[in-house]
C-alpha cells in the first residue's frame, strides 16, 4: 500500500510563502557573501598598487609580485588567486582607487541588510586583526560597491571610463543582473543611447529585462567567484568537466588513425589586448594542414563561428607554415542532452579543397554521438581532472 498525503486547508499558501522564504534567504546569503568578497578584492588590489609604489622597477616589480602571490595565495587558499584574477583586483583597485561608489538617487532601496544573529547582533565581526593589527571595515567598503564582483570583473573590460560610469549607474538604477549587464554591454547600449535623439526612451527600454537575464538564487549562491572565495566545490566544476571532456577528444582523435598529429592543448593566442585560448591543436597529415578545436560545454550560437572564424585567420596568418593547406575549424558543442560539432570550412580556397576535407574529417555526427556519450559518462561518475 501507499501512504497518500492528506489534503490540507490552505497548504498552497504556507507552502508558497516558505519558498519565498528560502529563496529570499539564499538571495541575500548570496549577496552578502558578494559584498564581503568584493570588499576584500578592492583591498587585495590596494595592498598590491600600494606595495609596487615601493618598488624600484615598477613594472617588473609588480610582475614578481603577482607571480609570487598567485602561488602562494593559490597554495594556501586553493582556487581563486591566479595570476589572472590578481590583475583583475589590481586593475579594480585603480579604476575605483577610493571606495567612493555613491548610490545614484534614483537607486531602489535595494541596499545590501547586514546579517543579524538571534541576539540582534552583527553576523560578521566589527574588526578582524591581522598580523599587522586591525583590518580596515569590510563591511563600509561593501556598502560602497553595492554590484556583485562578477559585475566589477565585467565593468573592466570597458575601456572607456565614462561608458564604464554609465553602466554602473544604470545597472544601479536599473537592478540590472550581471546577465543584464553583459548584454547591455555586448549591444554597445552607451553608444547608441549617446547617439539617440530620445535617450530618456532608450534608458527606459534598456532597463527592461529579458527572460534570459534573470538568474536563479541556486545560480547566484554557485556563482564560480563565490565558490572559489569560500574555497568550495560542486561534486564537478564546469572547467572539471570541460577539462575531462577535452582530454578524451584528443585521445579519441588520435585513435582515429595517425593521420591526426598533436600539437598543443590550450594554446594562447594575443589579439589586440585581449587573449584567447584554443582548446585543441591538431596538424592533419594527409590534408596538410591544422584543425583548431573549441569546445564549448553549453549550447551553440553565432558568436561561438565568429569566434573561430577568429581564430582561423590568426592561424593562417601566424601558425600555417609554407606549403601548408589553410586550417580548419571544430566547433563541438556538449550541451546536456544534445551535442553537436561543426565544422568552419568556409574561406577555402577552392571547392575541391572543401570537399577533400569533408572526405578524410571525422564525420560530424560520429563526433557529437561521442561527445554526447563521454559527457553522461564523466556525469555519472562525477568525473574530476585527470581521472
Amino acid at each position: 500500500m501507499t501512504a497518500t498525503t492528506p489534503e490540507l486547508a490552505g497548504y498552497g499558501g504556507v507552502h508558497a510563502d516558505i519558498v519565498s522564504l528560502l529563496e529570499a534567504a539564499r538571495q541575500a546569503t548570496a549577496r552578502s557573501v558578494n559584498a564581503l568578497m568584493t570588499a576584500t578584492y578592492w583591498e587585495i588590489g590596494r595592498r598590491v598598487v600600494e606595495f609596487e609604489q615601493g618598488g624600484q622597477e615598477r613594472a617588473a616589480y609588480g610582475e614578481a609580485l603577482i607571480e609570487r602571490l598567485s602561488a602562494d595565495l593559490s597554495a594556501r587558499f586553493g582556487r581563486g588567486f591566479s595570476r589572472q584574477n590578481l590583475w583583475q583586483m589590481r586593475l579594480f583597485y585603480t579604476a575605483w582607487p577610493s571606495s567612493r561608489p555613491q548610490r545614484p538617487p534614483s537607486t531602489p532601496s535595494r541596499a545590501r541588510r547586514i546579517p543579524q544573529t538571534p541576539s540582534g547582533e552583527s553576523a560578521f565581526p566589527e574588526k578582524l586583526q591581522t598580523v599587522s593589527g586591525a583590518l580596515p571595515d569590510l563591511l563600509s567598503i561593501a556598502q560602497a560597491f553595492p554590484l556583485p564582483w562578477s559585475a566589477y570583473v565585467r565593468l573592466l573590460s570597458v575601456k572607456n571610463s565614462q561608458a564604464r560610469a554609465f553602466y554602473e549607474t544604470e545597472a544601479l538604477r536599473g537592478g540590472w543582473s550581471v546577465r543584464q549587464l553583459d548584454r547591455q554591454i555586448g549591444s554597445q547600449f552607451y553608444e547608441r543611447t549617446a547617439l539617440s535623439a530620445d535617450k530618456a526612451a532608450m534608458l527606459t527600454k534598456g532597463a527592461v529585462a529579458e527572460s534570459a537575464d534573470a538568474l536563479t538564487p541556486e545560480q547566484a549562491i554557485k556563482d564560480p567567484f563565490v565558490l572559489e572565495f569560500l574555497n568550495l566545490k560542486d561534486e564537478y566544476s564546469e572547467s572539471d568537466l570541460e577539462g575531462a571532456l577535452i582530454q578524451h577528444l584528443a585521445d579519441f582523435l588520435l585513435e582515429l588513425g595517425d593521420d591526426f598529429a598533436f600539437v598543443g592543448r590550450q594554446r594562447r593566442l594575443r589579439i589586440d589586448d585581449s587573449w584567447f585560448r584554443v582548446d585543441l591543436l591538431f596538424f592533419h597529415r594527409r590534408l596538410k594542414c591544422l584543425l583548431v578545436i573549441d569546445l564549448k560545454v553549453g549550447k551553440f550560437s553565432y558568436a561561438d563561428a565568429g569566434q573561430m572564424h577568429l581564430y582561423l585567420n590568426y592561424a593562417r596568418e601566424h601558425w600555417m607554415k609554407p606549403g601548408e593547406n589553410p586550417p580548419v575549424g571544430l566547433i563541438m558543442c556538449a550541451e546536456k542532452g544534445a551535442a553537436e560539432a561543426r565544422y568552419a570550412l568556409e574561406g577555402l580556397p577552392n571547392k575541391v579543397l572543401a570537399a577533400e576535407y569533408q572526405t578524410m574529417l571525422p564525420d560530424e555526427k560520429l563526433l557529437a554521438e561521442e561527445l554526447a556519450k563521454t559527457r553522461r559518462e564523466l556525469e555519472t561518475r562525477h568525473i574530476k581532472p585527470g581521472q
